[in-house]
């Protein structure tokens, strides 16, 4: 198997964007400075900060930066499926032609560019990778400790509730083999935020695709507010608990009967 391009000509990042004008530039900046031969897919969600049209002035700049206009305040889940079957497509005429690899990554900065280089490498041999927090060397840094216990303590839920072997399956920084990516039937995703980092990870273990994790610092955003509240978090502890419901009763349904 081979990897992503040295240069990363052969990847593409989308990144969702729902306020981010003040983190939006550097961010395209530091990508560029990482990997100079990627592409950018802005996703915005409508913001009212004017970080859309800030996108646009970006991609009219730079032909390695396109921007779609997503329904305002869909939200992360549909922002991300809307962008992936974009991808998956060929969108934008032909902006994703020759694309082999699909990032994931957040807006505000939480998500270090300058570790996209060990995710594609580790991609060489892999479906999906998985920055992860939750592997030795793996680190947050500036969150508050009930931040911390929150986000310990969804994960090892979703973890044991879903029985999943990945560490981390709350993170946002993930890259996927292209062919990958089209087998985990994101059309029919309806989950949002933290409940669909969780989701797709379910996927990718039914699936059985070869994920690996490769650790990673998650920052703290330096500019504007988290998206994370108590409506994401009771959404995801009601998904998380009927889909590890619905498996259990697949899982009992087609053991073999008894003689």
């Amino acid at each position: 198997m081979t990897g992503p391009a040295a240069d990363g000509s052969d990847v593409l990042v989308t990144v969702p964007t729902y306020n981010e004008r003040e983190s939006l530039p550097r961010l395209v900046t530091r990508l560029h400075a990482t990997l100079p031969g990627l592409r950018i897919l802005v996703v915005d969600d409508g913001s009212p900060d004017g970080t859309g049209a800030l996108a646009d002035a970006i991609a009219d700049a730079d032909p390695r930066v396109r921007v779609h206009h997503h329904a305002p305040r869909a939200g992360l889940g549909a922002a991300y499926v809307d962008a992936f079957s974009l991808i998956l497509d060929g969108c934008c005429d032909g902006f994703a032609r020759g694309v082999g690899w699909i990032v994931q990554m957040d807006a505000d900065g939480s998500h270090a560019p300058e570790e996209l280089p060990r995710l594609l490498a580790a991609a060489a041999d892999a479906d999906v990778v998985l920055g992860s927090r939750y592997v030795p060397g793996g680190a947050t840094a500036g969150w508050a400790w009930h931040r911390r216990l929150l986000s310990r303590a969804g994960n090892v839920y979703s973890r044991r509730a879903l029985r999943l072997r990945l560490h981390d399956v709350t993170g946002g920084y993930r890259c996927f083999r292209r062919a990958a990516l089209a087998e985990l039937g994101m059309a029919t995703v309806a989950s949002e935020g933290y409940c669909f980092q969780v989701d797709v990870a379910f996927r990718v273990d039914r699936a059985g695709l070869r994920a690996r994790e490769v650790p990673i610092t998650f920052v703290e955003r330096e500019h504007g507010l988290s998206k994370m509240s108590g409506a994401v978090v009771r959404e995801a502890l009601w998904r998380i608990t009927s889909w590890a419901v619905r498996d259990r009763v697949r899982r009992h349904r087609a053991r073999p009967a008894r003689s």
